[in-house]
């Protein structure tokens, strides 16, 4: 008998950050998670250029990347708060600005509500973007909430302020 290790849950995150070296800090970031045991980096969407919600601040850089976890939502949790630490994030204003902002989306077909954690994430399917470069990644994943495919909640929103991220190489 072979030891195969049990298989992961598929977990859809969405990063984000308008201070400091955006790309840079949202690269570094998806290293650190590719590098945490119990987490396997599968996909990383291309970057998004977003106008931000909330109050005055510069634009964010968005993205969002599949993962799979032998880990619990918490752990998951837990760990994506442990590095926007690592990346000088400060929470002094809803919606304010950010060095790093890591959401945990969709863990699964999982639907919780605790107190410091809602899956699937309480405004994914109302937010531009991260459908966006969600659906690039993962178009045919269904949000347990509504049933609906990520492809089809993009379908439905209004994608006004969020534009595919244009690099001097491309």
């Amino acid at each position: 008998m072979t030891d195969h290790p049990a298989p992961g849950t598929l977990c859809a995150i969405a990063l984000g950050s308008n201070l400091g070296d955006s790309l840079n800090i949202l690269e570094s970031a998806l290293q650190h998670l590719a590098q945490t045991p119990g987490i396997s980096l599968l996909k990383v969407s291309r970057w998004y250029q977003t106008s931000p919600l909330g109050p005055a601040q510069p634009d964010y850089l968005n993205g969002c990347a599949l993962l799979e976890v032998t880990l619990s939502p918490q752990a998951v949790l837990a760990t994506l708060l442990s590095i926007e630490d690592q990346f000088g994030r400060v929470r002094q204003e809803r919606w304010g600005p950010r060095t790093l902002d890591l959401d945990l989306l969709l863990y699964g077909d999982r639907v919780l509500e605790t107190a410091d954690l809602i899956l699937p994430h309480p405004r994914m399917a109302e937010r531009a973007f991260v459908l966006l470069p969600l659906a690039e990644i993962a178009p045919d994943l269904i949000d347990p909430r509504s049933g609906l495919t990520i492809s089809q909640l993009r379908d439905q929103i209004d994608k006004t302020g969020v534009e595919l991220l244009s690099l001097a190489s491309d």
